[in-house]
């Protein structure tokens, strides 16, 4: 695997992290009011943008094609730590615990990445942006089935392992935004 990756993955992930933290400087955790299926929602209309957006090629609100992929990775760590924290009716977190929580997946993700990066050969940086679109919305609409199933699956990944792959997929867009500026 390219080093460059690894390296790229640090860079976008560190803009998502700023961003969580300054919001939960703002807001507290009170995501933690989000169900599971609320979440994958949230993820679905934010996927769905993008792809409008990139169908389109205009738009009428100024949010960023690139803020919604950080959109994308934030609420979809948030969904893991909620699938974590099922149990826990506590609302409030404190910002640091928050922070450890995301960091915590951050890393699972990370080493996910690595993983898969390294047996399909970066195959990645042949894709266009707009398939990983695509790629986010079928895991979305299959995450949504498993809802709908009560989180039992015959053969599949959980909802845990969709919103990981969502992870990657937005970080991966990223990297492809940021070299397409250059």
């Amino acid at each position: 695997m390219d080093k460059n990756t690894l390296e790229q993955f640090d860079e976008q992930i560190a803009r998502c992290r700023d961003i969580f933290c300054k919001k939960t400087q703002d807001y507290g955790t009170s995501w933690r009011v989000l169900r599971p299926k609320s979440l994958t929602d949230q993820l679905f209309i934010k996927a769905q943008r993008i792809q409008t957006l990139e169908e389109k090629k205009s738009q009428m609100v100024e949010d960023s094609i690139e803020g919604e992929f950080i959109g994308l990775i934030n609420y979809a760590i948030i969904g893991i730590i909620q699938l974590d924290l099922m149990e826990d009716k506590c609302l409030e977190l404190e910002a640091k615990e928050a922070v450890a929580l995301y960091d915590r997946q951050v890393a699972e993700i990370k080493s996910l990445m690595a993983a898969k990066n390294h047996d399909y050969g970066e195959a990645w940086r042949d894709m266009r942006v707009s398939s990983f679109t695509d790629l986010i919305l079928m895991k979305l609409l299959r995450i949504k089935q498993i809802e709908d199933n009560e989180g039992k699956t015959i053969i599949s990944e959980g909802i845990d392992a969709g919103y990981r792959d969502i992870v990657n997929y937005s970080i991966f867009a990223l990297i492809k935004l940021s070299e397409e500026k250059k």
